[in-house]
C-alpha cells in the first residue's frame, strides 16, 4: 500500500447507543435490555476509520451540533487519525444520534435514528487536495452531487456507498466510478439484483456490487460476468456497520489495484471481523496481516 493514499470522505456521523434483547416487547410494554454501547458511527466515518487503521490517510466532512454528542462524534473521529479539519459544527444544532436494537439469537439490528439538524453544506475545492477517491454515502444530497461533479472535474474518482434509493440518487449515480449497495436499494432501483449491476455498468459505474447480507454479494466483473462472492462463516454478535466496513474494504483493494474478487473477498472478511463485536467499530481490524490470517483460518459459507 502507498502510505500517500489520501480518501475523502462526504457524508454521515453519528453516535450510536446499542444494546441487545432476546425478543422485541409489544407495544405499551417494558423490556429490560442489556447495558448500552455507546459508539461513534456513520457510513462514510465508519469507512474511513477502516482506512486509517490499514495506513491509508483520510479526511471527512461532515455536520454535527455544538452539543455533547457531537464532541463526542469528533473526539472519535480524531482518536481514530481522521482529518476533521473540514468538519462543519453548527452552532445550537444538534447532531446525528442512533438507538440500534440487536438482536441476541440472529444479530440483526432495528435502527432508531435522527439525522442533524443540519444535512447539507458546501464543499471547498482543497477538501479534495490530494484526494486519489471521494467516497459519499449520499444523504446530503446537494453537496454529495456538487463533491461528486468537482471531483470529476479534477479527475478524482467517486465512491458511492448505495444504502437508499433517494430523490436525487438518479443525479448522482452517473457521478460515480464505484458503486456499492444494499440489497433494499437493489430492490428498489431495478427489477433484480443482476439488472442492478448491469444498469449500474451502463451508465459507466466501472465497479458494481450489491451486498446481501449474511447471503454474501454480487459483482459484476470488468468482463460483464456477474460473480457471486459467499460471507465468511463466523457466529457474529452484532451486524451494525458491516456495510460501512465492506465499503472501507472495497477502497482499499481498489487503491491496491487489486482484481474484482479480491478486492470482495477481502471486504467481505473485513467486515466478517467487524461482525465479531458489538458496535460499527470496536471489531474493525487494525491491519491488513489480520484481514489476511482470518482468510486464512476461516471458512466461507456453503451456498
Amino acid at each position: 500500500m502507498n502510505n500517500h493514499h489520501l480518501v475523502a470522505g462526504l457524508g454521515q456521523c453519528s453516535l450510536d447507543y446499542l444494546t441487545f434483547v432476546d425478543m422485541f416487547p409489544v407495544e405499551d410494554k417494558k423490556c429490560e435490555v442489556s447495558p448500552w454501547v455507546i459508539e461513534g458511527g456513520g457510513p462514510v466515518a465508519t469507512a474511513l476509520v477502516v482506512l486509517n487503521r490499514l495506513g491509508v490517510k483520510t479526511r471527512f466532512i461532515g455536520i454535527v451540533g455544538d452539543d455533547e454528542v457531537g464532541v463526542k462524534i469528533k473526539n472519535g473521529l480524531i482518536a481514530e487519525g481522521v482529518d476533521i479539519s473540514h468538519m462543519l459544527t453548527e452552532t445550537g444544532g444538534s447532531s446525528q444520534t442512533a438507538c440500534i436494537i440487536i438482536n441476541r439469537t440472529t444479530a440483526s439490528r432495528t435502527i432508531l435514528w435522527s439525522r442533524a439538524s443540519r444535512d447539507d453544506c458546501n464543499i471547498a475545492e482543497s477538501f479534495l487536495n490530494g484526494a486519489n477517491i471521494l467516497h459519499l454515502d449520499g444523504l446530503m444530497q446537494e453537496a454529495s452531487i456538487n463533491a461528486a461533479q468537482m471531483a470529476k472535474a479534477l479527475g478524482v474518482p467517486v465512491m458511492l456507498d448505495a444504502g437508499s434509493v433517494r430523490e436525487r440518487t438518479r443525479e448522482l449515480l452517473p457521478l460515480c466510478d464505484y458503486v456499492v449497495c444494499s440489497e433494499e436499494f437493489s430492490k428498489k432501483y431495478a427489477s433484480s439484483h443482476e439488472e442492478t449491476l448491469r444498469r449500474l455498468t451502463g451508465l459507466g459505474v466501472r465497479f458494481a456490487c450489491v451486498t446481501l447480507g449474511s447471503d454474501g454479494s454480487l459483482t459484476m466483473a470488468p468482463d460483464g460476468h456477474i460473480f457471486y462472492h459467499p460471507a465468511y462463516d463466523i457466529e457474529a454478535v452484532d451486524t451494525t456497520g458491516a456495510g460501512d466496513v465492506f465499503h472501507g474494504g472495497c477502497i482499499y483493494g481498489i487503491l491496491n489495484g487489486w482484481p474484482h474478487e479480491k478486492t470482495i473477498r477481502f471486504a467481505t472478511a473485513t467486515a466478517a471481523m467487524k461482525c465479531l463485536r458489538t458496535g460499527g467499530r470496536a471489531g474493525i481490524p487494525r491491519s491488513s496481516d489480520e484481514i489476511k490470517n482470518f482468510m486464512s483460518a476461516t471458512p466461507l459459507k456453503s451456498r
